[in-house]
């Protein structure tokens, strides 16, 4: 019958943990003994083993993986430049310089590097010996290009953080989209959506859109943060960020200009190739993964039933989106929309404004030249704008969903402006009212004409001795988002000429009476529709009699 023997690993174990404790400690013989029982034998073996000079052999030669022919340092340095050699010359597709031409080009060329020129003998490298020490050293393609750990973040409180991307619908199109632009075919079915980065709940909408269209991303961002007719889904709120893309949408300078009046920060990822190793323009799990879940779990069903009409396809979608957000949270033991109600702010959702708001901040810049009559005609359509402004360069803001216009001219903006007829007819023809520009022109020519200057005043220079001090300014805090004046009046100068223009006659002829109650109404409040609201109620008799 063979004796049992303790293996040699476990020895040398044994031997490791009883140099690390006293000699005359009680925990020795602790560890002796539960070696003894583990493996069947008695103490007495166990020390005997210990006592034999047991030494463990190595597998493998000692001069394992030791270069003989040139030193292990100079090795080293070469595959060190054959490997910035085959990262220098790649490209996007991924080839690059084999070993054996590096090799070549340095044993005929040699190359040139911070240290100097560096040339290999010829027939000292060989292309085995280079690559398997490439990939035993850590010099090889895949682990020099290896990315770095990724970082997941998850904010702390729900609209915090919004992910916005887009992506085309599997259902390319409907049979009867909403609109279809004349030589362009149907438009393409484009699925929107926002996630929260907190709970994950998503909000989601069917566009049928041309490339990605800003005027249908301010559509949708404006349903997303509203209050939805579905009692069901709660979401909804200005986020403080919004996480997208570098595409289009992004670019925009009309959706940056409506993200900055709503308070949101736009950020977006680094392009690719722009933070070293890593790949910076990549999908995003947090708002990806509910494009493939609706693809996968609801628009498949089309090939069933089909929407006729975007109307049909967003109602079936949101009727999903409530299931979606039903179901369990990535992490927490309770759904997304339960989730996104328990990590609200504690200051509260920022509630969104009206459809009727959010048109005046939805504007696009353009550079034009107002004609001689004062007037911009964009396809057709007619706008007169500020007599000052006839034959001005100015920038025009469009609205994206009204025919509302403005005006911008040397940084101040004027309007709005609507649409005007045709041509005035002949004889019936009028003038343009004299504007204060006008008229501080015809002062100013009036004084020209009277000046004259002594005889002796001529040939003669006074030079300041003291140079003018710089005023100044005064600056006042941002308080409204109103970029183009529409509910206060600019001054109370503006407030009377509107009033005056109500009222079709020049205040000066009014009664004192009349005159003080128009001033004490312009010293409370300079709001546009709580003025005009006093002004009627208070010259709501007198209608009958002008």
């Amino acid at each position: 019958m063979p004796k049992k023997q303790i293996p040699i690993d476990a020895i040398v174990d044994l031997r490791r943990r009883l140099d690390q404790l006293p000699p005359r400690s009680s925990s020795r013989r602790v560890l002796v003994q539960e070696i003894a029982q583990l493996y069947g034998i008695s103490e007495d073996t166990v020390y005997r083993a210990l006592r034999e000079p047991n030494c463990v052999r190595s597998v493998r030669r000692v001069d394992c993986d030791v270069p003989r022919i040139i030193p292990k340092a100079r090795l080293e340095r070469y595959c060190e430049i054959i490997a910035a050699i085959k990262i220098r010359t790649s490209n996007r597709k991924g080839r690059h310089l084999s070993t054996v031409q590096a090799i070549r080009l340095l044993e005929e060329d040699g190359i040139d590097t911070a240290d100097g020129h560096v040339t290999v003998p010829v027939g000292l490298l060989k292309a085995t010996t280079v690559n398997r020490y490439l990939k035993k050293w850590g010099y090889d393609r895949d682990t020099l290009l290896r990315q770095p750990p990724a970082v997941r973040f998850q904010a702390e409180y729900s609209n915090s953080c919004w992910h916005f991307d887009l992506s085309p619908s599997d259902l390319k199109h409907v049979k009867a989209p909403a609109w279809i632009e004349p030589g362009r075919g149907h438009p393409l079915l484009m699925l929107y959506s926002v996630v929260d980065d907190r709970s994950g709940v998503a909000y989601q909408e069917y566009h049928g859109v041309y490339g990605e269209d800003v005027e249908a991303a301010l559509r949708f961002m404006f349903a997303a943060m509203s209050p939805k007719s579905s009692p069901d889904l709660p979401f909804q709120g200005i986020p403080q960020m919004l996480y997208m893309d570098n595409g289009p949408i992004a670019r925009s300078l009309v959706f940056q200009k409506v993200m900055e009046y709503l308070g949101v920060e736009v950020r977006t990822h680094l392009p690719n190739g722009k933070d070293g190793r890593r790949v910076t323009a990549r999908a995003k799990g947090k708002v990806e993964r509910p494009f493939r879940t609706v693809k996968e779990m609801h628009e498949t069903l089309y090939h069933l039933h089909e929407p006729e009409t975007e109307a049909e396809a967003n109602a079936w979608l949101m009727r999903f989106l409530l299931h979606y957000n039903s179901q369990p949270h990535r992490s927490e033991p309770h759904s997304r929309s339960e989730d996104w109600i328990a990590n609200l702010p504690k200051v509260g959702i920022r509630q969104m404004c009206s459809w009727e708001r959010f048109c005046t901040f939805a504007r696009s810049p353009e550079r034009r030249k107002v004609g001689i009559d004062a007037r911009v005609t964009v396809e057709g359509v007619a706008y007169e704008v500020e007599p000052d402004l006839a034959g001005e360069t100015v920038v025009l803001w469009w609205g994206l969903f009204d025919n509302e216009l403005y005006v911008e001219h040397q940084e101040r903006r004027y309007g709005p402006f609507l649409p005007v007829d045709g041509p005035i007819p002949l004889h019936r023809y009028r003038s343009f009212k004299k504007t204060r520009t006008q008229k501080r022109a015809d002062r100013i020519e009036a004084l020209a004409k009277q000046l004259s200057l002594p005889p002796n005043a001529i040939g003669k220079v006074n030079l300041a001795d003291e140079q003018q001090s710089l005023l100044e300014l005064k600056v006042q805090p941002f308080v409204d988002p109103d970029p183009f004046q529409e509910l206060t009046y600019p001054t109370v100068i503006a407030a009377k000429q509107a009033i005056a223009e109500y009222l079709a006659r020049p205040l000066a002829k009014l009664t004192p009476g009349q005159i003080a109650y128009i001033n004490a109404t312009l010293d409370s409040t300079l709001n546009k529709q709580v003025v005009m609201e006093k002004i009627r109620d208070f010259f709501n008799p007198l209608r009958g009699k002008a």
